[in-house]
């Protein structure tokens, strides 16, 4: 069966540029950001967050167990998924819509494309 063909297409998820994410973060939007990348990965670098906005930690394979309280997030303001490049944040990104999680968004690029592009100060890794 082709994507066209399906009746459940894989949902449109926006992808946003790092510098946008920041423009926001700094303007006070409230939204959660959820790393979805492994535990050693977090302890070597994360986006810093100010306190208008939410920092969750769930690794990927966890996401399913925590599907009620990122839905929750999501009702507070968008809920902006990442992780080292962007693919496993697309792939949770996609899963959480699927299930009704509205407001869901990715970074594009992952962490590695916000030390590159928003915040240098935020070590990059192989």
């Amino acid at each position: 069966m082709s994507p066209a063909s399906d009746p459940h297409p894989s949902p449109e998820i926006p992808e946003l540029a790092p510098r946008e994410i920041l423009r926001r973060l700094h303007e006070g939007e409230p939204m959660t950001l959820l790393d979805v990348r492994e535990p050693m990965e977090r302890s070597f670098c994360a986006i810093p967050v100010p306190p208008t906005a939410g920092d969750l930690h769930i690794p990927m394979r966890q996401v399913p167990s925590h599907l009620e309280a990122l839905a929750a997030a999501a009702d507070r303001g968008p809920l902006v998924v990442y992780c080292h490049h962007g693919v496993r944040s697309m792939a949770v990104a996609e899963w959480l819509v699927a299930r009704g999680v509205r407001g869901v968004q990715n970074l594009r690029g992952g962490i590695d494309a916000w030390s590159l592009e928003a915040d240098p100060q935020v070590p990059r890794y192989g």
